[in-house]
C-alpha cells in the first residue's frame, strides 16, 4: 500500500500544485492520514478502493471533465475514438430474450463464415445463450476478444431445421466516426459526424471526395449531438475550411504554454457555401470547427446553442493499467473566446445547465439568451458580433418543437417498444422488402407505415403496462411512423439510410437547405 500512497501523493501534487512533483506539506498531511488508518483501523481495509476514492475526490475540487478511468474501462472508454475495437462484426438487439442478428459489417469475420440478419444466436462457446436474461454488455464480453481468437457460435436460422455451427476468428472491426454522408439535392452534399476519433478525418476525406463527384457544390454538416473527441481531428476538418495562414484554435494553461493551430494549404472546401447544424450537446471539438468557422464568417450556423466545453483533456497513464484524464488548458476559438460554461457553482449545477435551458425557455425562443456585453466579440472579416462563455452561440436559432413529443410516445421510446415492433416486422418480412424495394430510393419514395403496424405498435404498448391516451397518441402519430419507417430501413441497409429517413423531420437541416436554395440568402445572413 506505501507505493500506491507515495504515487497518489505524487499524483495529487502534480495536480494541484505544478507539473514539478513537490511533496509540501500538503501532501505529507494527506500520506499521514493514510498511514494511521492503514496501521489503526478497526476493520481490514480495502486499499485500491480507498486509493481510486482519494483520486476521484480531488480531481471533483478540479473541473467537470478531469475524470479516473479505471483499468477495466480504459479501453471500452477509448474504443469510439481509436476507430476499432476487436470482434465478430454483427450488429444484434436483444429480442424476447434472444440474440438477433440485424446486421453484419460488410467485410468483417462474421459475414466472411456466412452469418447473415435474422439469425439467432443460441450458443455462444457452448454457453446456452437464448432464453437468458442478458444485458448488452454480457453478449459483447462474450462475442469480442483478442484478434485471431476463435468464438464459436451455434445459430438458429428460418428454414433451417438444425442448429448452425460457425467458427469466427475474431479480427479488428471498424467504428465509424461519420453516421451519414449523401446528396439531398443535385448541388447539396450532407455529412453527418458523431464524433471526433482517429479516423473521422480519413472518413470524412472519403466521403467529401464520393459527394463530389456526384457534383456537390454546397455542404451541410452536421455536429448535433456531437460531443467532441481527439482536439487534432477537430483541426483537420477545420482546416478543410479555411484558408493557409488561418488561426483554427490556440489553447494554453498555467502549466501549459500557448499552442496555436493554423490552417495550411490543402483544404479542399475553401470556397463553397458551408453551413454547419449544432445543438445543445454537440460539445468540444464540435465547438472547435464551428467557432473558427464563424470567427472567419467562413460558414453559417444553425440550430441551437452548443454545450459549452472550452477544456482541453490530456489523457495520463497510471502505473496500474488504469488512466487519468485530466484537464491541462483551455482552448480559445480564432476571435479568443473562451466558450467553456462556468463551473464554479460544482459539478451537480454544471450537469444541470441543459435542464436549465429547458426551464428558463431558451431551446423554444433564442430571446431567453440573455449574454453580457464583457463577453461580446467581433468576427474577424464582417465583423459580426459573436458571443463566448457558454457555448457557440448559432446564426441561425431553431428551437424545439416540444408539442409533437407526448408522455405517450416518450414512454413508447424509453421501454424500448417502437426498437421491439421493428424488429418483429423485419424478422416477418425482410425477404419480401427485399425483393419489392431493391432499391433505397424505392423504399423512401413508396413505402409507408400501415395502420396494422401501428395497430401492433399500441399493444405491445398496453403488454408493457403503457396505458392508451388517443389525443397524445394522434400528435405523436406522424413521428411514429416516421421512427419506425427509418428503423427499418436502418435494418434493411444502414444507419446512412436511417438518417436519410428521419432527417426529413431535422428542422436545422430542412432550415439550412431553405437558406441554400433562397437565392442571395446565404450571403444577406453572413454579412448582417
Amino acid at each position: 500500500m506505501k507505493r500506491k500512497l507515495l504515487f497518489l501523493i505524487l499524483l495529487i501534487s502534480a495536480v494541484s500544485a505544478s507539473s514539478q512533483l513537490k511533496i509540501n506539506s500538503q501532501m505529507l498531511k494527506l500520506n499521514n492520514v493514510f498511514s494511521v488508518i492503514s496501521n489503526l483501523y478497526v476493520d481490514t481495509i480495502n486499499e485500491n478502493k480507498m486509493v481510486e476514492a482519494a483520486i476521484i475526490g480531488a480531481l471533483k475540487e478540479l473541473d467537470p471533465h478531469s475524470s479516473y478511468i479505471p483499468k477495466e474501462e480504459v479501453e471500452r472508454v477509448n474504443e469510439p475514438l481509436q476507430g476499432s475495437f476487436e470482434g465478430i462484426g454483427v450488429q444484434f438487439q436483444l429480442f424476447e430474450d434472444t440474440i438477433l442478428v440485424v446486421q453484419t459489417i460488410s467485410g468483417t469475420p462474421a459475414e466472411k463464415v456466412g452469418v447473415m440478419p435474422g439469425d439467432r444466436i443460441v450458443y455462444i462457446n457452448e454457453e446456452m445463450v437464448a432464453g437468458v436474461k442478458f444485458q448488452n454488455s454480457d453478449v459483447t464480453k462474450r462475442l469480442r476478444g483478442e484478434r485471431g481468437t476463435d468464438v464459436n457460435v451455434k445459430i438458429r436460422r428460418r428454414g433451417v431445421k438444425e442448429l448452425m455451427l460457425f467458427k469466427i476468428t475474431r479480427d479488428k472491426i471498424p467504428v465509424n466516426s461519420i453516421d451519414a454522408g449523401y446528396m439531398i439535392d443535385d448541388k447539396t452534399g450532407y455529412i453527418r459526424i458523431n464524433n471526433f476519433g482517429s479516423k473521422t478525418f480519413s472518413e470524412y476525406k472519403e466521403t467529401f471526395a464520393r459527394l463530389r463527384s456526384q457534383g456537390m457544390e454546397n455542404l451541410i454538416l452536421s455536429l448535433q449531438g456531437n460531443g467532441g473527441g481527439y482536439m487534432n481531428a477537430a483541426i483537420d476538418l477545420a482546416d478543410e475550411f479555411l484558408e493557409a495562414g488561418q488561426l483554427i484554435v490556440y489553447t494554453e494553461g498555467v502549466n501549459q504554454p500557448k499552442s496555436v493551430a493554423k490552417a495550411s494549404s490543402r483544404g479542399e472546401f475553401e470556397k463553397g457555401k458551408l453551413i454547419i447544424l449544432v445543438d445543445e450537446y454537440s460539445a468540444s471539438a464540435s465547438e472547435i470547427v464551428s467557432g473558427a468557422v464563424q470567427d472567419w464568417d467562413r460558414g453559417i450556423i444553425i440550430g441551437r446553442r452548443s454545450f459549452g466545453k472550452g477544456l482541453v483533456q490530456r489523457q495520463i497513464p497510471l502505473i496500474d493499467g488504469s488512466m487519468l484524464r485530466l484537464t491541462t488548458s483551455r482552448y480559445y476559438t480564432p476571435t479568443g473566446r473562451s466558450i467553456q460554461k462556468p463551473y464554479k457553482n460544482g459539478v451537480e449545477n454544471y450537469q444541470k445547465d441543459l435542464e436549465e435551458r429547458f426551464k428558463h425557455g431558451e431551446m423554444v425562443t433564442a430571446d431567453s439568451i440573455q449574454f453580457p456585453d464583457s463577453l461580446k466579440y467581433q468576427t474577424l472579416r464582417l465583423k459580426r458580433t459573436v458571443y463566448g462563455g457558454g457555448g457557440i452561440m448559432p446564426d441561425i436559432f431553431v428551437p424545439i418543437d416540444t408539442t409533437r413529443f407526448t408522455d405517450y410516445h416518450r414512454k413508447i421510446v424509453a421501454q424500448g417498444i417502437m426498437n421491439k415492433v421493428s424488429v418483429q416486422y423485419i424478422e416477418n418480412n425482410r425477404a419480401q422488402l427485399k425483393k419489392q424495394y431493391t432499391e433505397f430510393d424505392q423504399y423512401f419514395n413508396q413505402f409507408s407505415i400501415d395502420d396494422s403496424l401501428m395497430e401492433q405498435l399500441r399493444a405491445e404498448a398496453e403488454n408493457e403496462k403503457i396505458s392508451f391516451n388517443e389525443e397524445q397518441y394522434a400528435i405523436a402519430l406522424p413521428l411514429m411512423k416516421l421512427q419506425l419507417k427509418a428503423l427499418i430501413a436502418r435494418d434493411l441497409w444502414s444507419v446512412n439510410e436511417y438518417y436519410r429517413v428521419i432527417d426529413t423531420d431535422n428542422e436545422a437541416l430542412q432550415r439550412a437547405l431553405k437558406v441554400l436554395n433562397t437565392p442571395g440568402q446565404y450571403g444577406k445572413i453572413l454579412n448582417n
